[in-house]
């Protein structure tokens, strides 16, 4: 067998993954599990947007685009980031990919050079580390405590900026809190690692599912910030594979030079469908869909206190609850392990977001019904009693 390149030793596993094989497994012995652990919206896509896949396959749109994507789709992202965030930036800035994994790989290619530090939250999303890892960087995780939302603050980037760090990898909405950075913590933020002529990413995949104040964009604080966003979650797209890139206008030559060998090219029936999303009909349902995700998140945490499995930090955006489970246990993969095998619900244990909270502290997710998440709250009490 061939001798494997170091970083595969490097990547971090994705235990989200591994408790979703779990369950399918329980599945097709015939338990009937309830899924509190996968990121993915219950809800599809609306029928407005499948309709205008079908007339596109029908009419055999399916070549390749530009590396950058169909210009109707970057104009459409561009009016709706002004639009829903206030955040004016030019067609060109933008590059359709294939979902947020391909922005993030495309950031990490054009930013990152071998031995780069590049911070990040302790808690945050795995799969982000290993983009970083992709690209010869070191990503350097910093615990982050509920008094600062579970995200980096100015003092961090002050305290921890070494000889070798480049920049930070932030999200807001973040994966697996549900907690945003605040306006005045994100400018102080952005200020500090401007300051040390750092660059920043920004992973806004969550930004339309807000539940308290309306939400902030990173752009509207600073124009020359990396984002990274996608049809996956808002637009309930997770298999259609697209997402899109908004980078300064100096960097997209690079970026789209190496795009095009990498990519070529995003799905492109699915860009054509993607058109659709900014309808007034699709948005219609986009925005009674985001309710029913608040009124699932009300329902849970009030529940989750009355179970003793305490939120530090209430969540205003995405569709995750990160819970302390001190009160009872210390080892929360044997804790996730029990409430899959034992009460037929599955969670992520928080090893798989950082080592600062991995031994107290579980991922729910709410990307399912409301009669589902009832359910499974009975079975929490049953079992823990």
């Amino acid at each position: 067998m061939p001798r494997l390149a170091a970083r595969t030793d490097q990547t971090v596993p994705f235990y989200a993954v591994e408790v979703f094989k779990q369950a399918q497994a329980l599945m097709a012995q015939g338990h009937d599990i309830i899924s509190l652990g996968i990121g993915e919206p219950d809800f599809t896509a609306p029928a407005v947007v499948v309709e205008t896949l079908e007339r596109a396959a029908r009419a055999g749109l399916a070549g390749y685009t530009a590396p950058a994507g169909l210009p109707a789709l970057r104009e459409a992202i561009a009016h709706y980031y002004d639009t829903s965030f206030g955040a004016r930036i030019e067609p060109e800035r933008v590059l359709v990919t294939s979902g947020a994994s391909g922005a993030l790989l495309l950031a990490a290619m054009a930013l990152v050079n071998p031995g780069d530090e590049v911070l990040m939250p302790d808690p945050s999303y795995p799969a982000n580390r290993n983009f970083i890892t992709a690209a010869g960087g070191v990503p350097r995780l910093l615990p982050c405590s509920p008094e600062h939302r579970f995200q980096l603050s100015a003092a961090d980037i002050e305290a921890h900026w070494g000889p070798n760090t480049r920049g930070v990898l932030i999200a807001s909405p973040s994966n697996p809190t549900g907690t945003t950075i605040g306006r005045e913590a994100l400018r102080a933020l952005i200020e500090a690692v401007r300051a040390r002529d750092g660059f920043i990413i920004m992973d806004e995949i969550y930004l339309g599912l807000y539940y308290e104040d309306a939400p902030l964009s990173a752009l509207t604080l600073d124009d020359d910030i990396v984002i990274i966003n996608s049809f996956s979650k808002y637009f309930h797209m997770t298999g259609w594979r697209l997402g899109w890139l908004i980078a300064p206008p100096a960097m997209m030559p690079a970026i789209e030079k190496l795009a095009a060998s990498l990519a070529i090219c995003a799905p492109t029936l699915a860009q054509h469908a993607a058109l659709t999303c900014f309808s007034p009909d699709a948005m219609r349902v986009y925005e009674t869909r985001r309710l029913s995700f608040k009124e699932r998140r009300d329902y849970l945490l009030p529940e989750l206190e009355r179970l003793n499995l305490h939120v530090p930090v209430v969540p205003d955006g995405a569709f995750y609850i990160f819970v302390d489970t001190r009160a009872y246990s210390q080892d929360s993969d044997v804790f996730a392990q029990r409430l899959l095998n034992e009460a037929h619900v599955a969670t992520v244990p928080g090893r798989d977001f950082g080592e600062a909270h991995a031994a107290h502290t579980l991922r729910l997710s709410y990307a399912t019904g409301l009669d589902r998440l009832r359910e499974a709250i009975g079975r929490l009490e049953h079992f823990l009693a």
